[in-house]
């Protein structure tokens, strides 16, 4: 096929709820990462939390957004796409203007009634309300409205944009770090997806395949949500698979605080975070073709052992320099592995269950988040603060990450995901 016919094809493949859908998702991604770059300097150094209990609730933070995504997929298929998404943007919307305003005079008598700890965590947990709708409605919107012969593309298109919302986010909140208070980051994240509250109200039109139909009721929509959490094959998967997101998570959970206490205090932790999104922009749709041959759940393990593996630089050299050359390393491995692993999931899931299904998908994220920030936390206070060898972190981190691909690749010689199941 010729580079022209190659291009035809990708036009006419997809419909134009996928590129509303895709690019409302750059600028969510753009919010959500402008807040978390910025969240655990913040909550250490601003509010003064601990560094264990700042990363626990950075990991708070990440961990109920994609575990929510669950449930949200399944609502999603309940309430249709443009509901869904349009309800998601105006909570995000709100919730990161609250995250911006917790030092602010108007809610001093909250700060003054209630424990920090417990006021910024309940903060922190309301804008997982809107980003679990979002998650599973873009990639779903993505299988709906992509053409079969272009829909390994589609996936690629999207990791590339939410990379492009990654890189921005980081870099927006350097920039406003270093011109504003740290609080008008989370400002500008509100101000974001509030733009795309009205994109999606007036572009987007509910995509829909002729053979599927939607979800009939409630307790339909619920019955899916059980028949998925029900799948025992399925589930060991996305468990196993959690072990790469504890490793992933790292780099916006500890390796900041990491930096600036152990490395650089000068550091721009925030600029730093550009890095892995940069990578991601400029080889995805480079790496997609070079393992297009690689079967997905391969293509899964390689990536996991590649990104795990990486963090090895930073102990061999602990420099800034060497920080933004693990995140290239890791982000390596995530380009590898992350469309594959959306497409696997959703080639699995049944006509009229694909918000559930993709909603699944992100459900190794949040867990290896929640863990992450506890795990995490533990590892900067026991080899920072108690035994004052912090490098000692990555060797526990890469040791993760390897026996993670090394149950992947177990998992694959034993159930052979191909079989799963995948109707009730």
């Amino acid at each position: 096929m010729s580079f022209s016919d190659r291009l035809k094809e990708i036009r006419d493949g997809f419909e134009r709820p996928f590129w509303v859908a895709n690019i409302s998702e750059l600028f969510e991604r753009l919010s959500y990462y402008a807040a978390f770059a910025s969240l655990a300097r913040y909550l250490h150094e601003t509010l003064s939390f601990p560094t264990a209990q700042a990363s626990r609730l950075t990991g708070l933070f990440g961990g109920l957004v994609w575990f929510l995504a669950a449930f949200g997929g399944t609502l999603a298929d309940r309430l249709g796409f443009r509901r869904s998404l349009s309800l998601a943007y105006f909570i995000l919307s709100g919730s990161y203007f609250l995250l911006g305003s917790l030092g602010s005079s108007w809610l001093a008598p909250v700060r003054a009634a209630v424990p920090l700890w417990l006021l910024v965590g309940f903060v922190l947990m309301l804008p997982a309300l809107g980003i679990a709708l979002v998650k599973p409605c873009v990639v779903g919107t993505t299988a709906r409205a992509s053409k079969e012969n272009v829909r390994s593309i589609g996936y690629s298109i999207y990791y590339t944009l939410v990379n492009i919302g990654g890189a921005a986010g980081p870099y927006m909140a350097s920039w406003v770090h270093q011109h504003m208070r740290v609080e008008s980051v989370f400002r500008v994240a509100a101000l974001s997806v509030f733009l795309m509250f009205f994109a999606v109200l007036l572009l987007f039109k509910e995509p829909r395949r002729s053979n599927e139909v939607q979800t009939a009721s409630a307790g339909a929509a619920w019955r899916n949500f059980v028949t998925v959490l029900g799948n025992p094959q399925f589930m060991t998967f996305l468990l196993i698979f959690s072990g790469y997101w504890i490793v992933y998570w790292q780099e916006f959970i500890i390796l900041p605080i990491y930096m600036h206490d152990y490395v650089n205090p000068t550091t721009d932790t925030e600029l730093m975070l550009v890095t892995g999104p940069l990578t991601v922009i400029a080889l995805q749709l480079l790496m997609s073709y070079l393992m297009k041959k690689v079967a997905a759940f391969r293509a899964i393990t390689l990536g996991t052992l590649v990104s795990a593996l990486a963090w090895l630089i930073l102990i061999v050299h602990p420099t800034p320099t060497m920080a933004v050359a693990t995140l290239f390393a890791v982000s390596l491995g995530e380009i590898i592995q992350s469309p594959r692993y959306y497409e696997y999931i959703s080639r699995l899931a049944p006509a009229g269950q694909q918000g559930t299904y993709m909603g699944f998908a992100f459900l190794p994220i949040g867990i290896g988040s929640l863990i992450a920030g506890a795990f995490g936390g533990l590892l900067l206070h026991h080899f920072g603060e108690v035994q004052h060898q912090p490098q000692r972190i990555w060797w526990v981190v890469t040791g993760i990450g390897v026996l993670t691909a090394l149950l992947l690749y177990v998992y694959d010689r034993i159930v052979k995901p191909g079989a799963i199941t995948t109707t009730p």
